[in-house]
């Protein structure tokens, strides 16, 4: 069976998704900075923003659990636009080379809808890409086949006929049991390889 339809993942394989530039110049120590999304602002805590919760409400009881932490917590919301650096190089000539060998492209990202709009705004990059499914408007995180599901369903897409695209690789392990082609992203030019442009 053909596979047609290219999924991507938005952050770190279209645009740059850094906190540890933001947290490596608070603490002066990116060994600190690590520590911290690993322990405090760790992916638990982050996965429940972009799974729809309230941004405010996350800081609010992360803080009153950490309150020694509280301004670096606040760092999360007040800074989150610098942790964006720019779109990842090289991929918009992939999408245009996908699209003109006819792929159909799609966008399956975690990410809240209370900084996505912004994010989209901000970045062409994110507006090539009008098919997609968010998981803080689905209330759902990647890697739960569910989220997959939506997308799959909304479109009218068969898992089968799909590639996708992510830089996690749990990401992509789900991706791959719903019988999608999984890659893990590295670069844009180890993805054009991948996929044979």
């Amino acid at each position: 069976m053909a596979r047609r339809n290219i999924i991507f993942d938005f952050g770190n394989v279209l645009v740059q998704w850094h906190p540890e530039l933001i947290y490596g110049e608070y603490f002066g120590d990116e060994a600190k900075a690590w520590w911290f999304l690993r322990h405090v602002a760790d992916n638990e805590w982050r996965g429940r923003i972009d799974a729809g919760e309230s941004t405010t409400a996350c800081i609010a009881a992360l803080k009153a659990r950490q309150p020694e932490y509280s301004e670096a917590i606040e760092l999360y919301r007040s800074r989150w636009r610098e942790m964006l650096t720019g779109e990842v190089p090289g991929m918009r000539k992939v999408i245009n080379e996908l699209r003109a060998k006819g792929y159909e492209i799609y966008g399956l990202t975690n990410w809240s809808m209370e900084t996505f709009p912004a994010a989209r705004e901000r970045f062409g990059i994110l507006q090539m890409i009008d098919r997609y499914v968010v998981s803080g408007a689905e209330r759902l995180i990647k890697p739960d086949h569910r989220l997959f599901h939506v997308l799959l369903d909304r479109y009218g897409l068969i898992a089968e006929e799909c590639v996708f695209v992510d830089d996690n690789s749990d990401n992509v392990a789900a991706a791959e049991t719903l019988g999608m082609k999984g890659i893990v992203f590295t670069s844009a030019e180890a993805l054009r390889k991948q996929l044979g442009l």
